[in-house]
Formats: structure tokens, C-alpha cells, sequence
């Protein structure tokens, strides 16, 4: 018969394999969260030289997210915008340039735009323009005027937009901006407007008509 001391170590040593067994299978169901997505920000517009800090947020599959400080950056335009690896950008020359913030194989991006300092307006050309009705296309391009400098093509960081706004379809942020002009009226005039933010924070606009023909 066993002494009381003896069903003790034994009971002890069950104990033991059973807290090992359930450690084994908490472990092996507990898994640990997987990232799929990772969101970049701000998206922002920033002077030549000035800077601002980007900052990545993971999303995982058990619907948690997480700020990631693990992150390699990187900027698709470096002559426009640069990146260090703490993810603060600074602005070089005016365009835009894409954001890549990465955690593994998964990663996220932001759009910085560098605006011209000195601008004293903008100017788009042509200014009027004869567009075919139902698919007829036509080009244009938005130059800033720079104090103490040459004008500077400023088409892809402009935001166009026309005052038909049912039979228009434009291009963004591509050199040179393409309206497309659908079933609009033979005759119609639209306007075509481009708007520029300079580094100063002053937007500058101006205008193209254009006249829908047969």
C-alpha cells in the first residue's frame, strides 16, 4: 500500500505532465496574428526642404492592428522627395513622389507632393481647344510662373477639373492632362480649370476652353 508521502509525489508529478500537456496545446492553438496590411500616412504636399513624418499601421487577420516600428522605407523618386529609415521625408524638388513603408512582404504607401516656393501664378495651355463630342480627346499642360526663374511644368501636381462634370473624364497627376469629352451638346463650352497649391499655401487657378464639335 502506498504511504501518504508517496501518493503525493505521484499526484505532484501528474500535475506536472498536465500542466505541460495543456502548455504544449495552448501553444500549438494560440497562433500568432499574421499581418496582411499596412496603411501609410499622411499623404501631405510639403515645401522644397520641408520635411514630414510618415508613420505605418499594421492591420492582422485577427482583426488587430498595431503601429510598426519595424518598417524599411523607401521613396520611388528620390530627386523629388527622400526618406531616412525613420520614415521623416523631405522634400527636394517639386513633383511627387511615392512613400513605401514595409514590414516583410507586406507593405503600404503615401503620396508626397513638393510644391514651388515663389510662384507668382500658373498658366494652362492651350487655352482653347476644339474637342470632338463622344470620345474626343485633348491634351493640355499647367506651367507656374517662379519669381527670378523660368516657368515650371507643374501639370502633374495641379488638380484639374471642368465644369461639365457629367461628359468629362480627366487624367490626375499625369503629364500632359488628358479630357476625354463624352455626350456633351455641339456648341458647349466648358471651362477647364487648373489649380495649383504653391509652397507658400496660396492656391493659384487658371483656365482652358474648351468647344465641343461634331
Amino acid at each position: 500500500m502506498l504511504s501518504g508521502k508517496k501518493k503525493l509525489e505521484i499526484l505532484a508529478a501528474f500535475a506536472t505532465l498536465l500542466l505541460c500537456a495543456i502548455g504544449i496545446a495552448c501553444n500549438g492553438f494560440f497562433v500568432d496574428p499574421v499581418l496582411t496590411s499596412v496603411t501609410v500616412g499622411p499623404t501631405a504636399t510639403i515645401n522644397q526642404g520641408g520635411t514630414v513624418q510618415e508613420s505605418a499601421v499594421g492591420s492582422y487577420n485577427d482583426g488587430s492592428t498595431k503601429s510598426l516600428t519595424d518598417v524599411q522605407w523607401s521613396s520611388d523618386t528620390e530627386s523629388v522627395a527622400t526618406v531616412n529609415t525613420a520614415g521623416l521625408v523631405t522634400g527636394v524638388s517639386p513633383g511627387a513622389a511615392t512613400i513605401t513603408g514595409a514590414s516583410g512582404t507586406v507593405s503600404g504607401t503615401a503620396t508626397i507632393t513638393v510644391a514651388l516656393q515663389n510662384v507668382t501664378g500658373i498658366t494652362v495651355s492651350p487655352s482653347t481647344k476644339s474637342i470632338q463630342a463622344n470620345g474626343g480627346t485633348g491634351q493640355f499642360t499647367a506651367k507656374a510662373t517662379v519669381s527670378g526663374g523660368p516657368p515650371v511644368d507643374v501639370t502633374a501636381t495641379a488638380t484639374w477639373s471642368a465644369s461639365d462634370t457629367t461628359n468629362t473624364t480627366l487624367t490626375q497627376g499625369i503629364d500632359p492632362e488628358t479630357v476625354t469629352v463624352g455626350a456633351a451638346t455641339v456648341g458647349e463650352q466648358i471651362t477647364l480649370t487648373a489649380s495649383y497649391l504653391s509652397g507658400s499655401g496660396v492656391t493659384y487657378t487658371a483656365n482652358a476652353t474648351i468647344t465641343v464639335t461634331q
